[in-house]
């Protein structure tokens, strides 16, 4: 064993096996620690989106790019970045994901590493944007995916830390109620960081967003390694040693309705190609000032904010799938107004429009992969369904940067037509995976 293995060995505890629990025992200790992973988890997000304000993808990252350069090839591969980052990891890291018998410790201890350092190099980059320009970009460029990407390794992890906490009627309240605050507290950092792009001169208008970025998604570290875990042995089998595309091709030919809904996964993820792009044709149609891209940002928080609840509402009693047709038509009627508003205040329902579509499948677009499978395949599936939108997401802001080359208004339609197309798929060929088990029980 070399330096590098004995280190994540030791951040793991691999060679602190967990005993053997029954499923009774893990039930009864979740229950006992409900209330207060509830807060952790609560003060988490809130920490984590009042962060993100600071660091908008949708906004004041595509502006402090646009100071640098108005290549729109570059924009968009910032958004390719920022949207597919976080997925497109996550299939690759569902194997070694299972065989850990405890999550948290993939998730605070790596997680350290691989997704909380790197946003302390954001301030640094924006500080030497003037006098170093190129060098600034590429740094901000490559920390910037190493954040999503690290972030992107943790997923599985994170998720199954949530099945393992929290039971399945129980996972949409949390998730969307802590959503829900964290996009509030997030609502108000987008205030906060539109006075401070205001009140501030380029570029220490975002040293100080960067920085407060920083701070903020460090310190929503801390009450994440407080979730207290209900430990139980990992389940180590020939088929999770096997080669991941083996498993992956395996699970798509046999359950034929997770399929389909991956199909909606792609075509919605890449209906949203437009996302990078919105804050930028603000900017050239009505030439608004930076500040007002902080209440773009608020906008697009305060739908997210609304989103997120009504998902973890209507999931936990309807299934994920109501919620889901929700945000979809969310999303293709934020980028029909886009095409066809014509004051810039449109474009504040715009934004709403899309954040509530992004609150939606922040929920139920995580939640629903947990509830098609059986807990040992959960990391599978969960990687499965990420990394598919991840590779959609990928692709998508590159192609949005080209049709953005010829005209924004063939960006929009594109994104109506695609996502259309999306939600349609999802009403007559998805059935919700809490439906089809509770139908299947009484034959079994």
């Amino acid at each position: 064993m070399n330096a590098a293995q004995r280190f994540t060995s030791r951040l793991l505890l691999l060679d602190k096996p967990v005993p053997h629990r029954s499923d009774e025992e893990v039930i009864a200790e979740a229950e006992r620690n409900y209330s207060w992973n509830f807060a952790m988890s609560v003060l988490d997000g809130a920490a984590f989106w009042f962060g993100l304000a600071f660091a908008s993808s949708a906004t004041i990252v595509p502006l402090f790019v646009s100071k640098i350069t108005l290549n729109p090839i570059v924009i968009g591969l910032v958004a390719m970045i920022a949207q597919s980052s976080w997925y497109l990891p996550q299939l690759f890291a569902a194997g070694p994901t299972e065989r850990v018998d405890r999550k948290k410790t993939i998730v605070v201890n790596l997680g350290f590493f691989l997704e909380r350092l790197p946003v302390w190099f954001w301030p640094i980059s924006a500080l030497l944007a003037v006098t170093a320009p190129v060098f600034a970009l590429v740094m901000f460029m490559i920390t910037y995916l190493w954040h999503g990407v690290g972030a992107g390794l943790l997923g599985p992890a994170w998720q199954d830390l949530i099945a393992r906490c929290f039971s399945v009627n129980r996972r949409g309240r949390m998730l969307g109620l802590t959503s829900f605050i964290g996009t509030g507290m997030g609502t108000v950092g987008a205030l906060v960081s539109s006075r401070v792009l205001t009140q501030y001169d380029y570029p220490w208008s975002f040293v100080i967003t960067f920085g407060v970025a920083a701070v903020a998604i460090t310190a929503s570290w801390f009450f994440l390694a407080l979730v207290r875990e209900p430990e139980q042995p990992a389940q180590v089998s020939e088929d999770n040693r096997r080669p991941v595309w083996q498993r992956a091709r395996k699970i798509l030919q046999v359950d034929a309705n997770f399929r389909r809904f991956l199909i909606y996964r792609i075509g919605i993820v890449a209906g949203a190609m437009a996302t990078g792009f919105l804050t930028v044709v603000a900017i050239e149609r009505w030439s608004v000032a930076d500040g007002i891209v902080g209440y773009f940002t608020a906008a697009m928080l305060l739908g997210q904010t609304f989103g997120s609840l009504l998902a973890g509402m209507l999931a936990d009693r309807y299934g994920h799938k109501v919620p889901l047709i929700v945000g979809g038509a969310a999303q293709v009627s934020g980028f029909t107004l886009a095409l066809v508003g014509g004051v810039p205040a449109s474009y504040y329902v715009v934004f709403a429009l899309i954040g509530m579509s992004g609150g939606v499948h922040f929920v139920s677009g995580l939640l629903i992969a947990l509830e098609f499978s059986a807990p040992a395949q959960r990391p599978t599936y969960v990687g499965i369904s990420n990394t598919a939108a991840g590779i959609a997401s990928a692709f998508a802001p590159l192609i949005g940067g080209y049709l953005a080359s010829i005209g924004f208004q063939l960006l929009f339609i594109a994104c109506i037509v695609v996502g259309g197309c999306a939600l349609v798929w999802l009403v007559i060929g998805v059935r919700d995976p809490r439906h089809v088990e509770l139908q299947a029980a009484p034959a079994a």
